[in-house]
């Protein structure tokens, strides 16, 4: 059976965008899969708040998330991206991330240029650490990984600190120390992300993050720029709390689910979803 990391590799070697959809558990992941998408995100905003509550601050340990990605990775068959921050740490910090990350399964991690704690992307307030010493993280994440088809993304997170051409210039660095991919963050003009493909001669990721600096880009548009992986991170997330918090209003006022019923899985569903006979089978067979 084909590695996971091997696949993500044959997958970008395509002319065809990749779109990977965000997921920030193991069941939205493998709702993501099932709806036939050929490799899932793992978001980490989705992934700290549904897990801690807590906004993604570099208030969750990197244990946090690797232990999360394990589940994440275990329970689809297509590879996992995830989002690693700043690799927890300096650049030493950084060689155990990718070991544990490689460990739970896992086909990519991004890292990104941030100091700690860091903030979300598109948030106010971003500092980046110096060019030089991200350029040591990612050649000391190239050097921890055991299996060569780990992915390692490189995200420049300057645009919004430093303006635009300073993150041209992180990128190219990023991608001369041996990133595979390269993510320029929170770039606000479609004209910036042309300009990106153009200057960039690497393997490019592009996030469309909502009620964010970017504009809303179709992934068909951005395969005619060049770029090979678009994410959109925390879209199903938004999307799953805004229906249960719709539905708890409901139950709030009315006092019963009933009228909701249309608008939630049915028990087939979701036991198909987890593939649940399979587990009654292994019972009947191995039970006694």
């Amino acid at each position: 059976m084909q590695k996971k990391t091997t696949m993500l590799r044959e997958l970008l070697k395509r002319d065809k965008i990749l779109m990977v959809p965000g997921a920030y558990d193991a069941v939205s992941a493998m709702a993501a899969a099932k709806s036939g998408f050929e490799a899932v995100y793992m978001t980490g905003n989705g992934a700290v708040t549904s897990l801690t509550g807590l906004p993604d601050i570099s208030l969750a340990t990197g244990t946090e998330m690797v232990m999360k990605a394990a589940y994440m990775a275990d329970a689809i068959s297509v590879p996992l991206i995830a989002d690693a921050d700043t690799g927890y740490g300096n650049a030493v910090n950084v060689m155990r991330t990718v070991h544990q990350f490689e460990l739970a399964g896992v086909a990519a991690i991004h890292l990104e240029d941030q100091v700690v704690p860091k903030r979300c992307g598109h948030m106010p307030g971003k500092q980046v650490i110096p060019q030089d010493e991200m350029v040591g993280k990612i050649r000391a994440a190239i050097e921890a990984r055991t299996d060569p088809d780990f992915m390692i993304i490189a995200r420049v997170d300057s645009r919004a600190v430093n303006g635009f051409d300073d993150a041209i210039r992180r990128g190219k660095a990023y991608q001369g120390a041996g990133a595979d991919v390269i993510f320029l963050e929170a770039l606000e003009t479609k004209q910036e992300f042309e300009e990106c493909a153009k200057a960039i001669d690497a393997p490019l990721l592009a996030n469309m993050a909502e009620f964010g600096k970017s504009p809303y880009l179709s992934a068909q548009e951005l395969e005619q720029m060049g770029y090979n992986i678009v994410i959109f991170p925390t879209t199903s997330f938004k999307v799953a709390l805004k229906a249960v918090l719709d539905f708890y209003s409901e139950l709030k006022q009315t006092g019963t689910q009933a009228g909701y019923l249309d608008r939630m899985l049915t028990r087939k569903q979701l036991y198909s979803l987890i593939d649940y006979d399979r587990f009654t089978e292994y019972k009947e067979k191995f039970g006694g």
